[in-house]
């Protein structure tokens, strides 16, 4: 399931469990590349909630977050950053650090 992540829900939706956040924006190309891959992977991986910033919506947020560039993805586990990935990447990428947070 792909969410739409806001200053209101972020805090609670990456508390608990496994979450994937892409920091994207609609004028943005790469972000357009990546998004069928996110929707793939949302279909495959049942135990990981992903959600998505828009960052001209929430400029605030991604800049609490140090997002400097985008697509930027970021894994949470229980309201800790794991991992951080910036551009376009692969599924298997994806799925490889997906997989990491079951550890």
């Amino acid at each position: 399931m792909i969410m739409t992540l806001t200053d209101e829900n972020f805090e609670q939706v990456i508390a608990k469990g496994k979450v994937l956040v892409d920091f994207w924006a609609s004028w943005c190309g790469p972000c357009t590349i990546l998004a069928p891959t996110l929707e793939e992977v949302a279909k495959e991986v049942d135990d990981v909630v992903i959600g998505k910033v828009d960052v001209d919506e929430y400029p605030e947020l991604a800049g609490k977050h140090g997002v400097m560039s985008i697509p930027t993805l970021m894994f949470y586990k229980n309201g800790e950053l794991v991992e951080t990935s910036v551009g376009v990447v692969p599924k298997g990428v994806i799925l490889n650090k997906l997989e990491r947070l079951s550890e």
